[in-house]
């Protein structure tokens, strides 16, 4: 559920240097509608409708508001001075706060203010008392069913319904897209609960293609009212676990063998177990990254990590550090120490499982595909289609987030240049 994090604060200028002179009679700037969210020292603004933020230490955003209540600049320049002691760039802020979107022209309507979102009654019943309560229940009722049959709970073996590789593999694919949908609704409902609009997109974390929903304004909220949707995800994982449980259950046959409904539901939930289990991989910016970033105060810990250990990776050649220290927030600065060794042990990991992976299951998947063609028998042709569906769908993933990737460079590749056009969506 990757929100979008704030950019690093542009911050007013304090070096003690007179007010530049601003003529009189300057007319006040003209605003979009601005949200405002303190937190602690700092302050963070942005536009819910475009889902724009950044984090202005105490006094910018007091020098921010004084701008959006219709005061010229000049005199905001000089109300600043009076209140802090210290003069303020007035023209680079300005200039900072049209780069960032947050200015019009005045004879510009501003924007609409932001629609009612669809959905959020939905959102509000869902998590409600009575919501919680049912969902407890239905946690209790499939821990119950565990305790009376350990053999429900879901493991490695309960993949293998089928002894079609394909067949197993489109099964898991077309069932678990509705579940990944739940997770992902189960993010949207709980912001849309708070009136903050929400997007579906397909991304890419590493290797993996994932769907994501994307909450811009959930910075524009009190931290404490941030961690529901950001874990909304990982409890409806949970319950869908325990719905597949108690499906299995109700389905076993009179000898207590596993229908093939429950044989699929099991299976099911096992890529759930996975699902889940994936979250703890923070490094791919998974939903337990964010409440991380949350408690710890962070504003762009990924991003701040990353170029810390491009700077690391700089010296180590003799080069001179391609990013400054001193643009990076001061909490993320302090805990990129920390996370950017754990971002590159993990990406190594992940690296070396594919590495390690991916070459048998193709070697497998080949053998498999030579034995039937040199192989007797009626049903040459049914294995041959079985081992063709599998390794393509197995190599498809990788495949599809390579082309990602290229798509991201090209991208970004294109914005670095210097007139050049913004890459096609």
């Amino acid at each position: 559920m990757p929100d979008r994090p704030a950019t690093a604060p542009p911050g007013p200028a304090s070096d003690g240097l007179p007010i530049p002179e601003q003529p009189r009679g300057e007319a006040p700037l003209a605003f979009h509608p601005l949200v405002f969210q303190p937190e602690g020292e700092e302050v963070t603004v942005g536009r819910l409708d475009e889902g724009t933020f950044v984090v202005l230490p105490a006094d910018g955003a007091a020098l921010l508001r004084r701008l959006v209540e219709g005061t010229e600049p000049a005199e905001a320049a000089r109300w600043y001075a009076e209140s802090y002691g210290e003069a303020v760039d007035i023209e680079e802020f300005v200039a900072d706060l049209g780069e960032l979107g947050f200015l019009r022209d005045p004879g510009e309507a501003p924007a609409p203010p932001p629609a009612p979102v669809r959905w959020q009654r939905l959102g509000r019943a869902v998590f409600s008392p009575v919501g919680a309560a049912l969902y407890l229940a239905l946690l209790a009722g499939s821990a119950v069913a565990l305790v009376r049959s350990p053999e429900l709970v879901p493991g490695y073996r309960h993949l293998f319904f089928t002894p079609y590789l394909s067949v197993l593999v489109i099964v898991m694919f077309l069932a678990q897209a509705p579940l990944i949908l739940v997770h992902e609704a189960a993010h949207a409902l709980a912001g849309r609960r708070l009136g903050l609009p929400s997007r579906l997109s397909v991304g890419r974390r590493l290797y993996f293609v994932v769907v994501q929903t994307e909450l811009d304004g959930l910075v524009s909220v009190d931290r404490r009212r941030r961690i529901l949707p950001m874990l909304a995800g990982v409890l409806a994982d949970l319950g869908v676990l325990a719905v597949l449980t108690l499906v299995a259950a109700g389905t076993r046959h009179a000898d207590g063998a596993l229908s093939a409904v429950g044989g699929v539901a099991l299976g099911l939930a096992y890529s759930t177990v996975l699902r889940v289990i994936w979250q703890a991989f923070f490094f791919l910016r998974t939903d337990v990254y964010y409440l991380v970033v949350t408690v710890l105060g962070c504003v762009d810990l990924h991003t701040t990590a990353k170029q810390l250990l491009a700077d690391r990776w700089a010296r180590l050649r003799g080069r001179p550090a391609p990013y400054d220290p001193e643009r990076w927030h001061p909490r993320d600065r302090a805990v990129a120490r920390w996370y950017a060794v754990l971002m590159a042990v993990g990406y190594t990991l992940a690296l070396a499982t594919l590495a390690v992976n991916l070459p048998p299951i193709v070697a497998r998947a080949y053998r498999s595909v030579l034995d039937q063609l040199s192989g007797d028998g009626g049903h040459r042709w049914a294995g041959l289609a079985d081992s063709i569906v599998f390794l393509a769908l197995t190599v498809g993933e990788v495949a599809l987030s390579t082309a990602l990737y290229l798509r991201e460079r090209r991208a970004r590749r294109a914005a670095a240049t210097p007139g050049a056009l913004p890459a096609a969506p």
